[in-house]
């Protein structure tokens, strides 16, 4: 059985379904979604239904990521402003309308409800942004907020790690999958196309640290 890690989507459906082809997982493989998988891209809707279906046949487990937390507080709280500025028009443009208004539907709703904030293993700690890198992960779990899980990027500056095990993450867009003995982050910028080195949607399987990424695709 393998672990395999799959960055940021960002309504990229084509490449999310290209890069599931690529994988070809088992029936006992476990894959592990670090989360953003809507806004910015255009088939955000697409994307739901992808991963809808494929966790009937799958073992998958979903984290939550920033760009589900925008959504939610639309969904709960009416706040949009966030969201606009994120990506959300595109999410919701990638739904049916009825005039002017757009009815996400309660199964996308529940899937993002039902998120969850990390994924904590032996060997390795799944999350959609990182972890404060000078903490142990037992004290960022135990202590840690969402705004650190969905939002923390000081790992990102330092390679200096009191983490006991390696985190596996997302959330900031690399040019290639960063491949640290405690730090993994698998988010190569796929909805970035158009930016140079970036625009690549990438998994890794482990513990193997099998690297694999699909090109953007329309």
């Amino acid at each position: 059985m393998s672990l395999i890690a799959i960055g940021d989507i960002h309504g990229c459906a084509r490449s999310l379904a290209a890069l599931l082809e690529r994988l070809e997982p088992s029936a006992d493989d476990h894959l592990v979604f670090i989360g953003d998988y809507i806004d910015r891209g255009p088939h955000s809707c697409e994307v739901f239904e992808l991963l809808l279906d494929l966790q009937t046949r799958q073992q998958c487990t979903f984290l939550r990521g920033n760009h589900e937390s925008f959504m939610l507080d639309y969904v709960d709280y009416g706040l949009f402003e966030n969201w606009r500025v994120n990506g959300g028009i595109a999410t919701l443009n990638s739904y049916p309308r009825e005039g002017f208004r757009v009815t996400l539907p309660a199964p996308h709703v529940e899937f993002v409800r039902q998120t969850e904030l990390y994924l904590d293993t032996d060997d390795f700690f799944f999350v959609h942004a990182g972890l404060v890198p000078y903490r142990t992960v037992a004290w960022n779990k135990a202590n840690g907020t969402e705004d650190v899980f969905l939002w923390e990027r000081g790992h990102m500056r330092t390679e200096l790690y009191a983490w006991e095990k390696t985190v596996v993450c997302g959330h900031t867009p690399v040019r290639g999958p960063l491949n640290r003995p405690q730090l993994i982050n698998v988010d190569t910028g796929c909805v970035y196309n158009m930016q140079p080195g970036l625009g690549y949607l990438t998994a890794v399987r482990l513990p193997e640290r099998e690297f694999i990424s699909v090109p953007y695709q329309e």
